[in-house]
């Protein structure tokens, strides 16, 4: 079982940046992946970035790519997601997602909300 907590979330302007941290109650050395997610209201969860263990490879959506940065610190068991140049179309409850080939694990979220 990993418990992902989410932090790091609030308001920002168009434009403007945040970091958003995922802490695991487990180590996540061994974990497949990790990743973020987020959901708009009345919208479906989409995959925003994900980055494998052992290769560090990432994945982007299209829609953040080049604004957006996945990364883990196997050390901390925390995975960050630095969010630049920031729209409003961004705001979402953004999640921590953990794959662990057997089982997928999620965080309670948090809010990023983009307005003036």
């Amino acid at each position: 079982q990993v418990q992902l907590v989410e932090s790091g979330g609030g308001l920002v302007q168009p434009g403007g940046s945040l970091r958003l941290s995922c802490a695991a109650s487990t180590s996540i050395f061994s974990i497949y992946a990790m990743g973020w997610y987020r959901q708009a209201p009345g919208k479906q969860r989409e995959l925003v970035a994900t980055i494998i263990s052992g290769v560090s490879t990432a994945n982007y959506a299209d829609s953040v790519k080049g604004r957006f940065t996945i990364s883990r610190d196997n050390a901390k068991n925390t995975v960050y997601l630095q969010m630049n140049s920031l729209k409003p179309e961004d705001t979402a409850v953004y999640y921590c997602n953990a794959d662990d080939v057997l089982a997928v694990y999620w965080g309670q979220g948090t809010q990023v909300t983009v307005s003036s």
